[in-house]
């Protein structure tokens, strides 16, 4: 964790349980095939936003208690029970389906809905005095997954297939606020081609089963395909894609919490040219993981072209000879980062503007090289038609340091701007779940940052000379940030604000306009000893 100020230890986080959950994937029958329901996250949601996805949630209280009190219930399922239960409150809450009791399927009225969005346990509610049934209902288990650590709340999701059939309902919103603001039915093969297009975004675990799916419609319809499917659900690892021509491998690191993985990506298709960035590989975890990957690559007759690393930071700059014992390519990266590597031969320099052309199966594949140096001296983007390989400038699970030793705040900020301004359809963050609303991220992170900045900036006018008061001060409304990290941001405020005159340093104080009165050697100086 190199922008921890020195002395400064953050413990890693324990890794939590993962939570069971279910979803649904529902089928329709159209025209001479079948289409399948897919849902879009609204933008406003903190996690997941953006996506298309399948209804589900995680299991709950009240499906436990349904479960255990009528054991007559769903009788013939076994391992599967609770999490079909979980399936049948989602679907009436999110979607507003619910079993007609006779093997179809009814939308459920206005009162139910009203019901059982307001406190779950109005599911059991409804369920226990017949305002609808669970009678003939039939689902089958399509694929079971645990994604990634990309965020500390992992859950273990059981993804099951419903057949509407002809019945005709629709999906419809729920009274107050929703998970989604719509819903559309798709032909799996327009999910993929949508996706390769850069028309939608969609969760890594959801684009495997997509693609599990075609794998098993070759010379099948969907229903026989999903039958396929149930008969042995894929589970385990799979690929993790966040963009078309963007794999991501999670590379265990001693970085910053609650961040416990750096995204070593891959860049290129299978069968084509391959680049593979930040392999921050430094145990035997990391080593196997990278090993199996660089295997896969080779297996699909892929040659990689180079490493390149975003920045010099020890999470995300591999043991090199634990990596030249995986695969050997030449180093590209900045300046900066390249003199803090050891001796290698074949390495590159990459400047602003450089471009990385990738050929594949599907033509060639161009990434310009961006500076956004704030975070890091020598810190590179890549930028392509997929979006951009952002490093650590942004990320949705924990926050982004400028050390005041090193970084630049000014730089930062304008970094932000300068990747808001390329409105990229992606952000492929260092650490985290892909980014998929760019401009609404980075607008977040530029007005956060200048907030803090003016905030810094008053505390200094308003008399605040030394560092802790005005940390104190500018942190007034983060009462639970932690104290050395919030005095280190300060002074990484506080030293562009030097830079820019706002602000004037002496000694080991700071004050604006005019240099402060002369204070007795025995005052802290900590209260009033300056005007603004």
């Amino acid at each position: 964790m190199d922008e921890l100020p020195e002395g400064v230890d953050i413990a890693k986080l324990e890794s939590r349980p993962h939570i069971p959950s279910a979803s649904v994937m529902l089928s329709r029958v159209s025209g001479d095939g079948h289409e399948i329901l897919l849902g879009h996250r609204s933008p406003e949601l903190p996690a997941f936003p953006d996506l298309w996805s399948f209804p589900g949630g995680g299991v709950s209280r009240v499906d436990r208690k349904a479960a255990d009190s009528h054991p007559e219930w769903l009788a013939d399922r076994t391992g599967d029970r609770l999490s079909v239960f979980t399936l049948l409150r989602e679907m009436l809450e999110e979607i507003g389906v619910t079993p007609d009791g006779n093997g179809g399927f009814m939308e459920v009225s206005d009162e139910i809905r009203r019901i059982v969005c307001k406190d779950k346990s109005g599911w059991l509610e409804v369920a226990e005095s017949g305002d609808i049934s669970i009678e003939k209902f039939d689902c089958q288990v399509i694929t079971e997954r645990i994604p990634p650590p990309q965020s500390p709340t992992r859950f273990q999701n059981t993804f099951f297939h419903v057949a509407l059939g002809e019945s005709g309902v629709e999906a419809t919103f729920p009274p107050g606020r929703s998970e989604f603001d719509r819903f559309e039915w798709w032909r799996p093969e327009e999910v993929i081609e949508a996706w390769e297009s850069n028309q939608l975004h969609l969760p890594p675990p959801i684009l495997t089963i997509f693609r599990d799916l075609m794998d098993a419609m070759e010379g099948r319809d969907l229903i026989a395909a999903c039958n396929v499917m149930a008969e042995d659900p894929p589970s385990g690892p799979h690929r993790f894609e966040y963009g078309p021509g963007v794999e991501c491998i999670l590379i265990p690191t001693m970085t910053l919490p609650p961040s416990t993985h750096t995204n070593c990506f891959v860049l290129g298709e299978r069968g084509g040219q391959r680049v593979i960035i930040d392999p921050a590989i430094r145990d035997e975890d990391g080593y196997k993981l990278l090993k199996d990957k660089v295997e896969e690559i080779l297996g699909d007759g892929s040659d990689i072209v180079c490493t390149i690393f975003t920045h010099r930071h020890q999470d995300h700059i591999g043991d090199m000879d634990m990596i030249s014992q995986i695969y050997q390519a030449p180093v590209w990266a900045s300046e900066e980062t390249l003199s803090a590597l050891p001796e290698i031969q074949g390495t590159r320099k990459l400047r602003e503007g450089d471009k990385i052309s990738i050929d594949g199966p599907s033509g060639r594949v161009d990434w310009e090289i961006l500076e956004t140096p704030g975070h890091c001296p020598g810190q590179i983007c890549l930028v392509g038609e997929p979006g951009v390989v952002a490093a650590d400038n942004c990320t949705m699970v924990g926050t982004i340091l400028v050390p005041s030793r090193d970084g630049d705040m000014g730089a930062y900020i304008s970094g932000l701007e300068r990747l808001r301004d390329l409105r990229p359809h992606t952000l492929f963050a260092g650490h985290g779940p892909l980014i998929p609303n760019p401009e609404r991220m980075l607008t977040q992170y530029i007005e956060h940052r200048k907030a803090r900045h003016a905030k810094v900036l008053q505390a200094v006018k308003s008399g605040c000379s030394n560092l802790s008061d005005i940390a104190i001060s500018a942190y007034s409304d983060s009462p639970g940030a932690n104290p050395a990290l919030a005095q280190d941001q300060t002074l990484s405020h506080l030293n562009e604000l030097v830079r820019t005159g706002d602000v004037r340093k002496t000694g080991e104080r700071f004050h604006s306009e005019n240099p402060p009165p002369r204070v007795d050697d025995s005052s802290d100086g900590s209260d009033g000893l300056m005007s603004p």
